[in-house]
């Protein structure tokens, strides 16, 4: 679709929510500027698509005589020379030169009929300043950095060119999954293992990839990929764009790892980092060409005090080139298959969203304190993806609400797929660290999971890697902590902590599948429980990986109870895939009974029974169903294998009775245990 075939005004979103009609100027603007964007990138660079291809054009290019063409964007530098190994880092023998539009470039030719620069070599661009002063850097769009630290911490830039038999080549083309009931299994490569060290791409693939599948995910959001010169920043604080992080091994692993799981039947998603970039000078592209407004805004504008790194300026050309040709190296070079934005909710207001709460109210989404620069390089990256990759899936990762996220551009929305619901977790953590369980409110619950802007899809979880790193815990810690050392083991006695913990574990995590969005997150090791909390090895801790891996020895362990969260995780899943609740309607909540403590629900025609009572179960206890018949058992959070006390019956049948009851036309009785949840079907 071209800009003359959008629509003329973008503002179909207010048809479908008539509240927004008071913001129609905000959001006519708002699509206006992402036109002129559009129709300016049509007219001087051939369209999007092509614009997007900026690292088939930028940075090292080897042609077929084995020739490497180097182009950098440094309008500030009076000269440029390429240097490196092959040149003995000659500041002569490689000069570049600069175009009108500040872009130096240089041909090295082949030598002796092969590549001139040997693959794996170091590479550097010098710089001469206005002011005399030669800087040297690591070129903007690398696709390989490594580190030595017997040397220095200090990354070096690689001239990554394996020969053509060294080079991977895909068996699978992207995923093809539906948009539609994901599943997703958020992982951090590096952690990816019980041992205390850095865990690599082909070991995920090898040990990791299998566990997914089996338990029944579709989807893989892949954390800490972008490079990153800070191991204990999880990957958030990118210092090379376009290199995969060489800590986990070798780019042709990575697209090795992407194969297997397209092979699997997985969707891969990259976790990328546009909402801002490390500060690093030496190692990042942070006052690259000697100024501090090249990549990113100049002064105060161009820093995040909170998280001490650099502002994009979405508003320049080139830099749009960067980012959104960021988005196509990946998904081309890769196979990724989309991506989750991280820190939506810094790019689309001028304040970052610190010092804010969002009440909810439409006026904080529209007013002056909205940064249209990022909102339109929001609408250009999902208008570009969404036209060029017909499958593709991207989620936004945005705790303010902002009303039309999630609905295509074309209608005037900012174009993503899915939104993360962020107050859920919090909702958890609140209520176990100051809540006792009689204090639970089943009304504020069911509000949280279920307050979400219809026709804009979201994604659901009871805890992500923010809750489970240092300074947190995860949610199997905050519920048993001390007793997961010591009482995990069916050899020892069931503690009633350990007994609640296992029973609110999974309690929670299937309240929130079933009732709190269109797709459904974990993040890895939380599936069976994984103790303790995050840390990534550091000085503050000694530069300890124990706390930097998953665990998954212990749910391989047929002694320890973290195998029975395991299995419910798989079946909970395994369900999905049989009802598509995720792809249904949200459901009808009819019972929220603050004093017995019970949820009841019905979605894809399956009817949810949740008793978070501590101690009362009940008999007889009778809930409203829309359709009669006669219902069974489809699954009970109380069996064995479950970790459970087996205390419903599996083969038992429920009656419906033709009367009215929690606004239903027909209701049933049922025995409902304490701690447990009940899941009637026909």
């Amino acid at each position: 679709m071209s800009v003359q075939t959008l629509p003329q005004e973008g503002t179909r979103v207010i048809e479908l929510d008539p509240w927004l009609e008071p913001y129609a100027p905000a959001i006519k603007t708002r699509y206006n500027l992402f036109k002129k964007a559009l129709s300016a990138i049509d007219e001087h660079e051939g369209g999007i698509a092509k614009f997007s291809e900026g690292y088939k054009m930028m940075g090292f290019q080897v042609d077929a005589q084995g020739g490497v063409r180097y182009k950098e964007w440094a309008p500030n530098a009076v000269a440029a020379r390429l240097i490196g190994d092959f040149n003995g880092w000659s500041h002569e023998a490689n000069p570049m030169t600069k175009n009108t539009f500040g872009v130096w470039e240089c041909y090295v030719p082949p030598k002796s009929g092969a590549c001139a620069i040997p693959h794996d070599s170091m590479v550097k661009i010098s710089m001469t300043l206005p002011s005399g002063e030669s800087v040297d850097r690591i070129p903007a769009w690398i696709n390989r950095v490594t580190q030595d630290l017997n040397i220095s911490p200090i990354y070096d830039g690689r001239f990554w060119n394996p020969p053509k038999e060294q080079i991977y080549q895909f068996k699978q083309p992207h995923s093809t999954n539906s948009v539609e009931g994901l599943k997703i299994y958020e992982a951090h490569v590096g952690i990816s293992s019980p041992n205390e060290r850095v865990t690599t791409y082909k070991e995920f693939e090898h040990d990791v990839l299998p566990r997914i599948k089996k338990l029944g995910y579709n989807c893989i959001q892949m954390m800490a990929v972008m490079e990153h010169a800070y191991y204990a920043s999880f990957g958030y604080q990118v210092t090379n764009f376009f290199a995969a992080s060489s800590r986990y091994g070798t780019p042709e692993d990575l697209k090795s790892l992407i194969d297997r799981a397209h092979e699997l039947g997985l969707t891969v998603l990259l976790d990328v980092v546009h909402s801002h970039a490390c500060k690093n000078i030496l190692d990042g592209i942070n006052m690259f060409d000697g100024t501090d407004h090249l990549y990113f805004h100049e002064g105060a504008r161009g820093r995040h005090e909170l998280w001490d790194s650099r502002l994009f300026n979405y508003g320049s050309h080139e830099v749009l080139r960067f980012l959104l040709s960021n988005l196509r190296y990946y998904m081309d070079t890769f196979m990724f298959d989309g991506f989750r934005f991280d820190g939506v909710t810094s790019m689309m207001y001028t304040h970052h969203g610190m010092g804010t709460g969002f009440s909810g109210g439409y006026h904080e989404y529209f007013g002056e304190s909205v940064d249209n620069e990022a909102m339109v390089y929001l609408m250009l990256a999902n208008y570009m993806l969404h036209e060029v990759y017909p499958n593709v899936i991207t989620i936004a990762e945005d705790v303010s609400g902002m009303p039309t996220l999630c609905r295509p551009v074309a209608e005037g929305g900012v174009g993503f797929d899915y939104r993360l619901s962020m107050a859920i977790p919090d909702m958890w953590i609140k209520l176990l660290k100051e809540s006792t369980d009689a204090a639970w409110e089943m009304g504020d619950i069911v509000h949280t999971l279920t307050n979400r802007r219809h026709m804009e899809r979201s994604v659901a979880y009871a805890e992500s890697h923010d809750q489970a790193l240092v300074g947190d815990k995860t949610l199997a810690f905050w519920l048993m902590d001390k007793e997961m050392y010591t009482n995990m083991s069916d050899l020892s006695p069931l503690t009633a902590i350990v007994d609640r913990g296992l029973a609110l574990h999974k309690m929670i995590r299937f309240l929130v599948h079933t009732l709190g969005g269109e797709s459904y997150l974990n993040f890895e090791g939380n599936e069976f429980g994984h103790p303790e909390w995050m840390d990534f090895p550091r000085a503050g801790n000694g530069n300890s990986f124990a706390h930097a891996r998953r665990q998954f020895n212990l749910v391989d362990d047929q002694l320890l109870r973290y195998r029975y969260l395991n299995e419910f995780d798989m079946v909970m899943n395994q369900l999905e895939d049989k009802y598509h609740w995720l792809q249904s309607p949200q459901a009808y909540v009819s019972l929220k009974n603050e004093q017995d403590k019970v949820i009841v629900f019905e979605r894809a025609g399956l009817l949810f029974i949740f008793n978070f009572h501590p101690t009362q179960s009940f008999v007889d206890y009778r809930v409203g169903v829309d359709v009669p018949g006669k219902y069974k058992v489809i699954l009970n959070s109380d069996e064995k294998r479950f970790g459970g006390h087996e205390r419903i019956a599996m083969n038992g049948e429920y009656f419906t009775t033709p009367m009215e009851w929690n606004g239903r036309r027909n209701w049933v009785q049922v025995y409902s245990p304490c701690r447990t949840v009940l899941v009637l079907g026909l």
